[in-house]
């Protein structure tokens, strides 16, 4: 039996921490900041990983409503958590990151004044995603969206001296209410047709809505399985980054490195892919909406993976890669795997924390160099994170054997699967994309590794001013490009190394029992991990899958036989020729594809609509707006009512004589006038 005491200590423990940091942090100083918000998620991490051991070990799955927040006639609305193995494996990815993330982050802004802030921050944002992932209605799931969404903001901004980092959390926010408007349609829309938010009740009454639908246009009448469904995913595409709400994840970057790692590998990103994974039992009943979420991810899949190959800056390669490997698991959402778009979800949780703290290392031991230009060579300087690196590469890439291997081929497979048996464009746009995907992913992430810990060193040459490089991580220093590099100190590596270790062999051991239903070795059926939480449709492309699968090591050996497999040595072998063996080539290809370059530089124009189309829209629409209540409302309307007013007032006034004569001479002729009404109409 799950103890709800324990669950609301889960809960309440990084809140506890973010408020004494937060709140206190002037009375209990850096130490204590630091102290008890470490403190705090990692006893959180403790409690989440036992609740996961409880429900293996067949305790009931806990679904209880614990306050209740507010009640307008017959409805009310809750806080409550249903806790199944989908929320338990989630608690504990998120709890377990953000640990570390909280221990890294000692050693990264150990000189930052806003020291104790920046904690507080980051303990706040692991209390709102807990929110998110353990409630039991949309109401809390909508507080925990919200909740992740304002201090994403608050954190890509932490520099907020910055003026790239104010623009940057701005970006974030109002791209983010794009999605958020779509997603509270779905829900409002979820509220109309079950009358009620709870999980449990929404799920048992969405068969009903089949054949029923709703007037989206005059004369134009939508599926309301499907009004509903593609409502909900557009909250996914601006929180999970998916093309064209995808322009935010990137300038994210602006915020301090431990922020970008728990951005894009344990909270708001993921949150999209794991409400639609909670969310299984109303996107099964829409074909049209899994469609629209199949396209949608095969184009960020394959398309903002592209744009890491024309990136210096460490930290946007990753985060370019972080882009597309949302796009891997948002296709698994769009062929009905959800359970494989969350078990990629957990494992590149670790291998992609991993890269972007390997990447602040980097950051660190250069001395807040972050263009790769000014590199190379590193590995003999930092050992440790050279190693690391190497370990979230390999997993990143799908080598196989590897945690990210069993992910990304299971999606890759459950494509083709798809693709095979119900054909059409979007089935096969989205297996190519997938595949063609593992190429790219190669190719610029042995870019990075080569050009960071291979080749010339650099970066004794980048003391001299050179413009148009990347910038620098903002911790109040100069640039320091000529120092000599080093490792980073304990409280950085040792959250690398933590990260590696799931990295090589969390798929290996995990892949049967929540992909397959199976034992690791094959010849067992177990119980599914995510029985009741993740609705599979009946002979969908898992359940094929399913019976190809004959143990985790079979499952490796045939992925050496995979087009995955070779593709990614394609671009592994590419990367080598042009950035280690034969460096030049790369200046010679720069001028070769100099026009595709560009038009991935510019990212496709994506910023530039919506910079200068959507927002330079909308503060056109504004100073319109503004022209005409300046001019017709205040002008005409206003201004003109008070001086037609003055004008009467005028003409009234002179009439005021003051004379009794006058007066009388004006009764005199009213009572003529009146007289002559009265004969020339009655009379």
């Amino acid at each position: 039996m799950i103890s709800k005491s324990i669950l609301l200590a889960i809960v309440l423990l990084p809140l506890l921490g973010s408020i004494l940091a937060g709140l206190f942090g002037k009375f209990i100083g850096r130490r204590g900041a630091h102290i008890v918000t470490i403190a705090g998620v990692a006893i959180s991490f403790a409690l989440s990983a036992k609740v996961l051991m409880d429900l293996l070990a067949g305790a009931p799955v806990f679904n209880e409503n614990i306050y209740t927040w507010y009640q307008v006639g017959n409805y009310s609305a809750h806080v409550g958590f249903m806790v199944d193995n989908l929320t338990a494996m989630m608690m504990v990815v998120v709890t377990f990151v953000s640990a570390l993330v909280h221990l890294y982050t000692i050693g990264y802004i150990k000189d930052d004044p806003g020291y104790q802030r920046f904690f507080s921050y980051i303990s706040l944002f692991t209390f709102s995603m807990l929110m998110l992932v353990m409630s039991n209605n949309f109401m809390q799931l909508f507080f925990g969206w919200e909740a992740v969404g304002l201090v994403s903001y608050l954190l890509i901004g932490f520099w907020f001296k910055k003026p790239s980092a104010v623009f940057a959390n701005l970006k974030a926010f109002l791209v983010n209410r794009v999605g958020d408007f779509g997603f509270l349609l779905g829900i409002a829309g979820v509220l109309m047709m079950s009358g009620s938010l709870d999980y449990t009740e929404v799920f048992a009454s969405a068969p009903t809505w089949v054949g029923k639908t709703l007037e989206v246009l005059p004369g134009v009448f939508w599926a309301v399985p499907t009004v509903i469904c593609i409502c909900l995913f557009i909250g996914a595409m601006g929180k999970s980054a998916q093309v064209p709400l995808h322009v935010w994840l990137p300038d994210s970057m602006e915020g301090p490195t431990p922020i970008s790692a728990l951005i894009h590998a344990a909270t708001m990103v993921t949150a999209g892919i794991f409400m639609v994974a909670r969310m299984s039992p109303l996107f099964n009943l829409s074909e049209t909406a899994l469609q629209f979420i199949l396209f949608i991810g095969a184009t960020t899949a394959f398309w903002t993976g592209l744009i890491g190959i024309v990136q210096n800056d460490i930290k946007r390669v990753v985060a370019y890669s972080t882009l597309s490997q949302l796009g891997y698991m948002t296709v698994a959402l769009g062929v009905a795997a959800y359970n494989a778009a969350v078990f990629h979800l957990m494992t590149h949780a670790f291998f992609k924390a991993l890269l972007f703290l390997a990447a602040g290392s980097v950051i660190i031991g250069m001395h807040h160099e972050q263009d790769m230009r000014r590199m190379g060579g590193l590995r003999k300087y930092m050992p440790i994170t050279f190693w690391t690196s190497l370990i979230g590469t390999l997993a990143l890439i799908g080598t196989p054997f590897l945690s990210g291997f069993y992910s990304k081929d299971t999606i890759i497979e459950a494509a083709k699967e798809n693709a095979m048996h119900h054909g059409g464009f979007i089935a096969q746009y989205g297996y190519w994309a997938v595949l063609l995907g593992a190429f790219v992913t190669s190719f610029y992430s042995f870019r990075l590794l080569y050009m960071t810990f291979f080749g010339k060193e650099r970066f004794r040459d980048a003391h001299h001013d050179d413009h148009g490089h990347a910038g620098h991580d903002d911790h109040g220093h100069d640039h320091h490009g000529s120092h000599e590099p080093h490792e980073s100190p304990w409280v950085v590596t040792v959250p690398l190394v933590l990260l590696a270790i799931p990295s090589i062999i969390i798929g290996f051991l995990t892949a049967g029992p929540l992909l397959f239903g199976k034992s690791t070795d094959g010849h067992h059926a177990v119980r599914p991990f995510f029985d009741g939480a993740i609705h599979l449709p009946e002979g969908g492309v898992m359940a094929k899958l399913a019976e190809e699968f004959h143990g985790a090591v079979q499952f490796g050996l045939h992925g050496l036989m995979a087009p995955a497999f070779w593709l990614t040595l394609a671009g592994f072998a590419l990367a080598t020729l042009m950035y280690w063996a034969r460096p030049e080539l790369a200046a010679k290809a720069a001028s070769i594809f100099r026009l595709p370059i560009r038009v991935l530089e510019n990212k496709y124009g994506f910023d530039k609509l919506w910079i200068n189309g959507f927002a330079g829209g909308s503060v056109m629409l504004a100073k319109l707006a503004r022209a005409f209540d300046s001019e017709a409302i205040d002008g005409v309307a206003v201004n003109g009512s008070a001086n037609s007013i003055g004008a009467a007032a005028g003409v009234a006034r002179r009439l005021q004589s003051g004379f009794l004569y006058h007066y009388a001479f004006a009764m005199i002729v009213g009572l003529i006038l009146l007289l002559g009404l009265v004969i020339r109409f009655w009379l």
